[in-house]
């Protein structure tokens, strides 16, 4: 696998918790993505940038013909979003600003003219069921519970709903931010989260290798036909998103809420 590109959050000081990579290879037409934080994969804002714009550099690459997207160690898939900066958000403005990088990384996936094929290797929180939603294939593990603890938090999952509804419907949505409780892997395969769960990691990246390669042979103008109509409808989204970014900009400066980040990060 040739490693065209490597980028560090590290050099960007623009707030708490901003370390974390994402690399992008290409190998035999498959683009992989992957990023990682060392506090479970959660996504802080510098590294949502980087994400999404990784994201569009493969889409946008003709040696690419098939996304790969994941994340790194064998821990939790993502944690979400970086607590460590929530708390340090000041103003709506850098409310907003934080929330829309979910938004740019939801809109890279689903506009990247191939398909995006997700693994996530272990659980996955908020803004990380978020992207398992967005892809166009998800490959899980037994292991990879799920759930939207925004709720809980005193936000609410308002940019990452709309792909996830799209993906599991209204009701499973609407259930798990409600109650704010862990999915099992076969309760997302059952509504649609994910397409395939396999026992251990193994199994799951030699299908999803199988599927890569069989993919990165197919006919890149039928995918790309395809996947335009796998998103008709969402062609707003990018007003609605930024609009729901701003409603969580705006809560997440309340006093309830930065009480409620505190004491969910002392447990």
């Amino acid at each position: 696998m040739h490693i065209i590109l490597r980028m560090s959050a590290e050099s960007e000081i623009d707030g708490a918790g901003t370390e974390g990579d994402v690399t992008l290879a290409i190998d035999d037409g498959v683009g992989t993505i992957e990023f990682s934080h060392p506090k479970g994969n959660s996504l802080p804002g510098a590294l949502l940038r980087r994400l999404a714009a990784g994201i569009r550099t493969l889409g946008e690459d003709p040696s690419a013909r098939v996304i790969v997207l994941g994340s790194g160690g064998s821990g939790a898939f993502c944690a979400g979003a970086s607590f460590d900066e929530l708390v340090n958000i000041e103003n709506e403005l850098e409310g907003l600003e934080f929330f829309h990088g979910f938004a740019r990384v939801i809109l890279a996936m689903i506009r990247a003219p191939k398909f995006v094929l997700v693994r996530v290797h272990g659980r996955a929180a908020g803004g990380g069921v978020g992207i398992a939603a967005a892809g166009d294939y998800a490959f899980a593990v037994k292991s990879a519970s799920v759930k939207l603890s925004e709720l809980s938090v005193g936000i609410g999952p308002f940019v990452v709903g709309p792909v996830i509804e799209r993906r599991i419907g209204c009701g499973p949505f609407s259930a798990m931010s409600v109650d704010t409780d862990w999915r099992d892997a076969a309760w997302c395969e059952r509504h649609g989260l994910f397409a395939r769960v396999f026992d251990d990691a193994d199994a799951m990246d030699s299908a999803l290798a199988l599927l890569a390669g069989a993919l990165a042979a197919s006919n890149p103008d039928a995918m790309s036909a395809m996947k335009r109509a796998f998103w008709l409808g969402t062609e707003e989204w990018d007003t609605l998103l930024t609009a729901r970014a701003r409603t969580s900009g705006m809560l997440v400066l309340s006093d309830y809420t930065r009480a409620a980040i505190a004491r969910f990060r002392t447990r």
